[in-house]
């Protein structure tokens, strides 16, 4: 099976690779850059010297996570 298929833009052949932890974090912020780059940037870096503002990916474990808020059900009226 082929890692591409037809009418795919160059940047859907590839897999985004596992961020590991940072990708359900709530202090992540995704950083993309003008020619499409993407970063993650851990916020509490700017507090907390002991933490890198840059993880090396994909973090496997991490004493300062903590799970994202779930985004709310939309109610019914």
């Amino acid at each position: 099976m082929p890692h591409w298929q037809a009418g795919m833009g160059l940047r859907d052949t590839f897999k985004t690779p596992p961020t590991g932890l940072c990708e359900s974090c709530a202090w992540v912020r995704r950083i993309e850059n003008d020619r499409g780059s993407v970063f993650l940037l851990c916020r509490r870096a700017l507090t907390d010297s002991g933490y890198p503002k840059y993880p090396r990916l994909p973090v496997l474990r991490c004493p300062g996570h903590e799970p994202a808020p779930s985004p709310a059900a939309p109610t019914e009226k």
